[in-house]
């Protein structure tokens, strides 16, 4: 990554000659060190995936999540620097809050993409601040039905049916692009995701990871919560032995 002369990634305002902004090029790279992060758009809902990267062996299990709860009807994963995540999840609750303060009603996940990419994008555009070092994956089930969306450090968003953030999210997007997403169920979903993740991990082995997998739709009544233990623990076992096998 070299620019045509120097300088020119001292701010994230300045253009270099050949039209990159260097600091949102270096935040994406901050996203690709992290773990991986999916999101399914499934028949009955919304599944969020996260490889947890377990850093230190005295780390709590099940602490410093990554999958947050934006709204009773809305999650958010991220990949990259935590701390950017979880500012970035504040300020979904604020932008979700402010909606149903103004008009009444719960927020669609659409109305808070929009207002987030537009504040991502706005820290691409000042000398004082930094661009955010994370790509987010938001879900939920609103008045249109299950949506799933991306937010990129450069504020740019997508809907998608199956997205994937972070350091495995090439072969994670080869994975998902092998699964009719419009025919599972939830519980399938979850199977899936958590197959998908060990899958990712395994190309990289470096370090141990916590598998943290939520859900919003049928199966919750349209609510986002973690996924119940006992389907946790089902999905680790058979993604284990998918793996075995694959091998």
């Amino acid at each position: 990554m070299t620019s045509i002369g120097t300088g020119y990634d001292l701010s994230a305002s300045t253009y270099s000659p050949d039209g990159r902004i260097f600091q949102v090029e270096y935040a994406a790279k901050a996203v690709e060190n992290s773990g991986t992060a999916i999101g399914l758009r499934v028949k009955g809902g919304i599944v969020l995936a996260v490889e947890k990267l377990v850093h230190s062996k005295l780390l709590v299990p099940a602490a410093n999540k990554r999958i947050l709860t934006v709204d009773p009807h809305i999650g958010l994963a991220t990949a990259g620097l935590q701390a950017d995540g979880r500012h970035l999840a504040n300020r979904a609750r604020d932008e979700a809050s402010n909606y149903r303060d103004q008009y009444k009603t719960n927020p669609p996940l659409k109305a808070i993409v929009d207002r987030l990419g537009l504040y991502v994008q706005a820290y691409t555009l000042y000398s004082s601040v930094r661009p955010f070092g994370i790509s987010t994956i938001l879900g939920a089930v609103d008045k249109d039905g299950p949506s799933l969306y991306v937010i990129e450090p450069s504020g740019v968003h997508y809907g998608y049916h199956g997205a994937a953030v972070g350091k495995g999210r090439q072969l994670a997007k080869t994975e998902l692009e092998k699964l009719k997403l419009s025919d599972l169920s939830m519980r399938e979903a979850v199977l899936e995701a958590a197959r998908i993740i060990y899958v990712v991990h395994d190309d990289a082995k470096e370090k141990d990871f916590e598998l943290e997998i939520s859900w919003v739709g049928e199966e919750t009544n349209g609510l986002h919560v973690l996924v119940p233990k006992d389907l946790l623990d089902e999905a680790n076992a058979k993604a284990k032995a998918a793996l075995e096998t694959f091998e």
